[in-house]
């Protein structure tokens, strides 16, 4: 307790001691309402720094509130569901079939491999890691709306990554480092008059064979880990100024397993190192902005929480304040109903006083009379 409020106990224990009576009367209305009016302000703070804990800590969880964040960005979700639509289509379609002469041949007789990242590892790693990851700190903070923007974050993230990414292949139409034995299983060359190539392999695997530029599983795979990244940042708070190096290792980890996947694109001869580079520019971009969506930059003082938290914070202060407010006035207004009582508790004793005293020592009218007799 402050020391402002122990002065003030002191003082009102001894206005009650002062304000005995001679006969030991005392005015334990009077003391007992002063001591209840002091304690009012701290009982009311008590109760507000009770309900902001309750925030703090996470009242708002998905059972409480979940429907109601998602329905609020019920827009968002159906955005979600048209680029999901958006990147079907887009793989669907045939890239630009660009002329590939003979002479140009000579640096696409890269062997065939397989990819050493299979094509369903990349929403496992890119995807399912990190809600994994957002569904832990949930359950340490009961917080529905870090929970739910996480999760909205990192899709769009993801989805916008593949639509700009599949887009770029289909409008580029690149041929990969392994073209020559995509279009030629066999080995046996085939040009038209023009000089074009005249493939005569399987169809599907001549297609996939101009999608070279950009790299798909390095966009996809550094939109979600970066995503993962700067939310580990936000939350275990990297950039505190105290030189804490194993919290800035914790964070680069999924940008080095991004970066493996990268280099193995190369390795396998399914990318040139421009499509990679290109790959993780556009990964690293889309997520920074998808993130900034809905939390602070990592290295703010607020970074460990969305904007919406702060939000929802701001008003539950704002409505406690109010409430403080009118209990304030109420208790003001009490006070005052007691202080008038007390003054006229004090003028009916003093009254009473004053009529007893010349009861015992004043003239008596008999006297008055005879005196003027």
């Amino acid at each position: 307790m402050p020391s402002w409020d122990l002065r003030s106990v002191f003082f009102f224990k001894n206005f009650g001691g002062f304000s005995q009576s001679k006969n030991g009367s005392s005015q334990k209305p009077e003391a007992f309402a002063g001591f209840s009016q002091l304690f009012l302000p701290l009982i009311a703070h008590k109760k507000h720094q009770a309900r902001m804990r309750g925030t703090q800590l996470g009242s708002h969880t998905v059972r409480s509130h979940g429907m109601t964040v998602a329905m609020t960005h019920l827009h968002d979700w159906l955005i979600l569901i048209l680029l999901l639509a958006i990147v079907v289509i887009l793989n669907a379609i045939h890239p630009f079939y660009r002329f590939i002469g003979k002479d140009m041949m000579t640096d696409l007789k890269y062997p065939l491999k397989s990819n050493t990242v299979p094509i369903w590892a990349v929403p496992v790693y890119a995807v399912l890691l990190p809600i994994v990851v957002f569904l832990l700190v949930y359950f340490r903070r009961k917080d529905v709306y870090d929970l739910h923007h996480a999760i909205l974050g990192l899709l769009f993230s993801v989805l916008i990554t593949a639509v700009i990414t599949d887009a770029i292949k289909d409008a580029v139409g690149r041929p990969r480092p392994d073209f020559f034995w995509r279009c030629f299983p066999d080995g046996k060359e085939v040009y038209d008059k023009w000089g074009d190539v005249v493939c005569h392999g399987d169809k599907n695997v001549v297609k996939e064979g101009h999608k070279s530029f950009p790299s798909g599983h390095t966009s996809w795979s550094f939109s979600g880990l970066t995503f993962l990244s700067l939310y580990l940042s936000g939350k275990i708070q990297v950039f505190d100024r105290r030189g804490h190096v194993a919290k800035l290792c914790l964070v680069l980890l999924p940008l080095l397993l991004a970066s493996l996947v990268a280099i193995s694109r190369v390795d396998d001869y399914w990318h040139h190192w421009q499509d990679v580079f290109a790959g993780g520019l556009i990964g690293l971009v889309v997520a920074a902005l998808c993130y900034l969506q809905f939390f602070p930059p990592p290295y703010h003082v607020q970074g460990w929480a969305t904007y919406a938290y702060f939000r929802v914070l701001e008003e539950s202060q704002r409505t406690s304040q109010a409430a403080n407010t009118v209990n304030a006035n109420v208790n003001n207004t009490h006070s005052a109903e007691v202080q008038v009582e007390s003054q006229q508790n004090e003028r009916n004793h003093h009254a009473f006083m004053g009529i007893s005293l010349s009861g015992d020592s004043g003239p008596t009218v008999e006297d008055l009379e005879s005196g003027r007799r």
